[in-house]
């Protein structure tokens, strides 16, 4: 069993809201986290035949038999009609926080179920696949090396993980996708996520893409769509600032789980990431995910980006914070050069950074001047000061 961070947060959340929406890919751990938060709540789950048919003839009776000081609603989007049943009962006491949890995959129902009808009712939590910290805490005999090479999904990590993805990966391309009333041809969307695996975190170009697959560029943009609202992808966007420089403003893409990145690619083994050509890209990866995957919890109004000039300045993550920023460079080897530093001073000057962090192999923190600093991973999953 893995302790997650979102734990803490979905504790205070219950303080404010009346209901909270836990959104994340399947096979994640949305039903064990509202499980192990909340143990004295029933669970509904909608997606079974029998409760979602008493959902659909007589949605507030079921609700209000088995609500007990709350309710865990599993796979809500099920049955859309219990949103409309929700803002009644939660608009009949509203001064009952914490009542209802409802939890969901990347759905485009469920997103409008809540923003149309939950709005300022429900709080949303992105519960992402384990973070370093958390996967060492549920098995601190776990390297981070095994993380890396699987992912963070909490089954691909128990299990053969080469097996787990390929199942995974075809019930989410031929069931979830038409469940979900996306229409995207199964064949199609894994040479999709074959070809943005091999581009790895680079710079999109869907008119490159439909060119090499044989469709437009809006059938790449609706597709690229499809894949970030199932958790699949992350468009990482550019950072702007008028500093008279030629930005690069096109978004870059990542897979956001290096464990599917490596499915695709064959990669199966430490020794064969090791010699991969995609092994900077995939470090890359792995970092900027555990960054962020903790950044939504200790700072979920946060913003991500990378930064990059015609010129060839270049940061892999800025965190912004407010008025604040932080640059985040990731490397996959010894990261205190003297020419890595020039670059990445220049990029703060340009960005407005206040500090930044080297992330690398190594092991150790070292101070390089008053606001730059390198870590080891290691060390940044045994807590890195922010």
């Amino acid at each position: 069993m893995y302790p997650r961070l979102a734990a803490e947060r979905l504790q205070r959340l219950t303080r404010q809201f009346p209901a909270i929406v836990i959104l994340g890919p399947r096979q994640v751990g949305k039903t064990t986290l509202a499980g192990l938060t909340f143990p004295d709540l029933p669970r509904l789950d909608c997606e079974d035949p029998l409760t979602a048919g008493l959902l659909r003839e007589e949605a507030r009776h079921t609700i209000a038999a088995r609500e007990r000081g709350g309710l865990v609603l599993d796979e809500a989007q099920a049955v859309p009609e219990v949103f409309a049943v929700l803002r009644a009962m939660i608009d009949a006491d509203r001064r009952r926080n914490g009542r209802f949890i409802l939890l969901g995959s990347a759905h485009p129902g469920l997103v409008r179920g809540v923003s149309e009808t939950l709005t300022g009712r429900a709080a949303i939590v992105d519960l992402a696949p384990l973070a370093a910290c958390e996967a060492r805490a549920g098995d601190p005999s776990r390297d981070w090396r095994e993380l890396w090479l699987k992912g963070g999904f909490p089954d691909a990590l128990r299990n053969d993980h080469t097996a787990w993805w390929e199942a995974y990966l075809r019930s989410v391309l031929e069931r979830d996708l038409p469940q979900y009333g996306l229409r995207a041809d199964p064949v199609f969307m894994r040479r999709l996520l074959s070809m943005l695996a091999h581009a790895q975190g680079g710079i999109a170009n869907a008119s490159q893409l439909g060119s090499a697959l044989g469709v437009s560029y809006q059938t790449i943009q609706r597709h690229l769509d499809v894949l970030e609202r199932i958790f699949l992808l992350r468009r990482l966007p550019p950072y702007f600032r008028n500093v008279g420089k030629r930005i690069v403003k096109a978004p870059k893409l990542y897979l956001r789980d290096t464990g599917l990145l490596h499915h695709l690619l064959n990669i199966r083994r430490h020794e064969d990431l090791e010699a991969h050509p995609a092994r900077g890209a995939s470090w890359e990866t792995f970092v900027i995910e555990d960054v962020l995957r903790r950044e939504a919890i200790a700072h979920p109004d946060s913003g991500a980006f990378f930064w990059r000039t015609a010129a060839g300045a270049e940061a892999d993550l800025v965190l912004e914070r407010g008025a604040a920023r932080t640059v985040v460079e990731v490397k996959t080897a010894y990261g205190g050069s003297g020419r890595q530093l020039r670059v990445l001073r220049e990029a703060m000057r340009d960005i407005g950074a206040s500090r930044a962090w080297i992330v690398d192999q190594g092991r150790g923190i070292e101070r390089l001047d008053e606001a730059i600093a390198r870590a080891g991973f290691t060390d940044i999953v045994e807590g890195v000061p922010e």
